[in-house]
């Protein structure tokens, strides 16, 4: 079993750019695809950013194409979101979460997904 925390969340101006942490523990991620969904107020969890085992593979949700990139370090055991060019609808709960299946496949919904952090809090101011 592994334990996600994620770091990195805080308030930011529009256009501006912050990067999340999630650093795991109890197993090496390694074992795992990795991925990052988001929480607004009111809205359904949603996937932003997912990458394979080996971080060959990536996915990211059309709205965050060429502005979110999403990346991990296996000998750090931990994965990281960098965000830029932020808008004020990207203000949400970011949360880190483990894949365990074995699959070609990034899985984008949330249900495929074994492992959760606690969410830290993005806001993006206009």
């Amino acid at each position: 079993q592994v334990q996600l925390v994620e770091s990195g969340g805080g308030l930011v101006q529009a256009g501006g750019s912050v990067r999340l942490s999630c650093a795991a523990s109890g197993r090496s991620i390694s074992s795992y695809a990795m991925g990052w969904f988001r929480q607004a107020p009111g809205k359904e969890r949603e996937f932003v950013a997912g990458i394979s085992r080996s971080g060959g593979i990536t996915n990211y949700r059309d709205s965050v194409k060429g502005r979110f990139t999403i990346s991990r370090d296996n000998a750090k055991n931990t994965v990281y979101l960098q965000m830029s060019s932020l808008k004020p609808e990207d203000t949400a709960v970011y949360y880190c979460a483990a894949d365990s299946a074995f699959s070609l496949r990034i899985a984008t919904a949330a249900t495929n997904y074994d492992y959760w952090g606690q969410g830290t809090q993005v806001t993006v101011s206009s």
